[in-house]
């Protein structure tokens, strides 16, 4: 096994995520069997209770687990499935020395920082790293770690020094160090500085850890001072994290790496980058989507729903020559443009409701393309109670517990008595119940789909008839076919809406078919696509190209 370490200084939220994801795409393409983990020095136990000002949006895996948003760039770019322990906290580590102290595992010795806390931390990288997460379930061969934060936070201390006696433990040969850094350029001088990343540097050194590749820009002066060749000086600056893998690729990292770490592989061209090189040049050259929510003056908050539009909008800009133009509109603001589309996203709490429910009032009775999202799919339906049932009391019961008509309600799994890891989380079964879905035949007219949720409220199933009498159609339901899943309006060209979460599975070149929907009905396409038989699916990977004899894409097998 060999691990990359990145580490990162001078200051937090520079980049360390890309970076690792984008060395995981590089050396993935080689190929290698790739895997990664995401340490955070909180004392959280998982990021489920945390505010999306605070630290930007909470990202669903598979089993459930609440994590960091970096796990999403790292399913996202090397196309992988991760678990809950590929995020490991400070909490997640004491809780697991705690209890093994109090089981008597320690032979009444006394437990401290060291050996104890950096010893669990080691363990629980080296069990981990092995943990297949590709569909071919093999083995990694690499695992890439990030460790949040910069260094010299106090929080971190108790991780550096787990990884300089881990750097012994694994060999040389079996570990490296990335090392992230700023050089900030001030405008009254316009001259590059590189102090603080020799500072930087300098105090990793001290606590024991030698970076071997520092990105970084002033390849000269970082190389002197820092004690690393010129070769292991890394500049990265671009203006689209996609750009990021094939600026890794060009600067030769895939050939030090297979010096530094002996990896047996061909640093020759591989078809993966091609398709990235493709993919990240269609950045050029517009549908205006309204993204309609409270946090939107922090784009982390809604990270993987801008992620996912932005790769539905990869997907077919070559084709219809348009570009992605998202508006983040605070739900208290009065339209003041005309938006091609609405995408409301999911939520907690009653404040910029009303806001949204105006948003899809407007989207339905337009005719416009609207989608939304587990939140956004409950306020859909409170919106269309209101105004087409004459419901005027419509409301969800977490706004309102008093409201007559209850149309979303609590489900029997949520306890209100504690916050963390009580809502419906993790991937489950929908199953499409009419065969005249439009999400069903943008999924690939498959019987079922399984997505990721995150939610504590839900349709109520028994006001069920009462919707559907009027043309809203809950076509898409759990296994039980007790739980409202899709929701599609008639005669609207994209009026839908998801209980799950389907950004959490949308990847570059497997973009996401609810908002690959949003996107194609904004562009005017939809119905072309849907006569053509849906060739793009994300079980299969297809990618657009342009048939010679007709102005509508065609899949390519070139991308499955």
């Amino acid at each position: 096994m060999k691990y990359i370490l990145v580490t990162g200084g001078v200051i937090s939220g520079i980049g360390k995520g890309i970076i690792a994801s984008s060395v995981g795409t590089i050396l993935k393409s080689q190929p290698v069997h790739v895997t990664a983990i995401k340490i955070d020095p909180y004392i959280n136990i998982d990021a489920g209770t945390f505010s999306p000002y605070e630290h930007g949006e909470v990202f669903v895996l598979d089993d459930g687990g609440e994590v960091d948003l970096d796990l999403g760039n790292y399913e996202r770019f090397l196309d992988i499935r991760l678990t809950k322990d590929n995020n490991l906290t400070t909490g997640k580590i004491y809780q697991s020395v705690i209890n093994k102290e109090r089981r008597g595992d320690y032979l009444g010795k006394t437990v401290q920082v060291v050996p104890h806390i950096t010893d669990a931390i080691q363990e629980w990288v080296i069990r981990q790293a092995r943990v297949p997460v590709d569909d071919d379930d093999v083995e990694p061969q690499v695992c890439v770690i990030e460790l949040g934060g910069t260094v010299g936070d106090i929080e971190s201390m108790p991780f550096i020094e787990a990884f300089r006696q881990f750097q012994f433990k694994v060999k040389r040969e079996n570990f490296c160090n990335i090392h992230v850094s700023l050089v900030p350029q001030p405008s009254a001088t316009g001259e590059q500085k590189t102090k603080p990343t020799q500072n930087s540097v300098r105090e990793l050194r001290g606590l024991g850890l030698s970076p071997d590749l520092v990105s970084q820009a002033v390849k000269e002066k970082i190389s002197m001072f820092c004690h690393v060749e010129p070769e292991q000086v890394i500049c990265v600056h671009v203006s689209s994290i996609y750009r990021v893998p094939l600026l890794l690729e060009d600067q030769g990292v895939v050939g030090y790496f297979c010096r530094r770490l002996n990896l047996p592989i061909e640093t020759r061209p591989r078809k993966m980058l091609a398709k990235w090189k493709e993919m990240s040049d269609r950045l050029t050259g517009c549908w205006s989507i309204a993204l309609v929510g409270k946090y939107t003056k922090f784009s982390d908050s809604y990270a993987s729903v801008i992620k996912a539009l932005e790769h539905s909008a990869l997907a077919i800009i070559k084709c219809l020559n348009g570009v992605l133009s998202l508006r983040r509109i605070q739900t208290q603001s009065v339209f003041s443009f005309r938006p091609l589309g609405i995408l409301v996203p999911g939520g907690f709490g009653v404040r910029g409701t009303e806001g949204k429910i105006q948003a899809i009032s407007w989207a339905r009775k337009q005719k416009k393309p609207f989608l939304g999202v587990c939140l956004g799919m409950q306020l859909a339906v409170c919106e269309f109670a209101r105004n087409m049932l004459d419901w005027k009391d419509a409301n969800s019961t977490e706004f309102d517990p008093e409201t007559k008509y209850p149309v979303v309600i609590d489900m029997p799994e949520h306890n209100p008595g504690q916050m963390g890891g009580t809502m419906r989380l993790g991937k489950r079964r929908t199953i499409f119940k009419t065969k005249n879905s439009i999400l069903r035949k943008l999924y690939g007219d498959v019987d079922y789909v399984e997505e990721r949720h995150r939610h504590r409220f839900e349709v109520n199933p028994e006001l069920k008839q009462h919707f559907e009498e009027k043309g809203f159609h809950f076509v898409g339901q759990d296994v039980e076919g007790e739980r409202m899943e899709v929701i599609e309006l008639d005669d609207h060209l994209y009026f839908v809406g998801v209980q799950y979460h389907p950004e959490f599975t949308s990847r570059p070149i497997k973009p996401s078919p609810p908002y690959l929907g949003l996107l194609l009905a904004a562009a005017g396409r939809l119905p072309g696509h849907l006569q053509e038989g849906c060739w793009l699916s994300p079980r299969y990977g297809l990618m657009f190209s342009e048939r010679p004899d007709s102005s509508h894409p065609v899949s390519s097998r070139d991308f499955s």
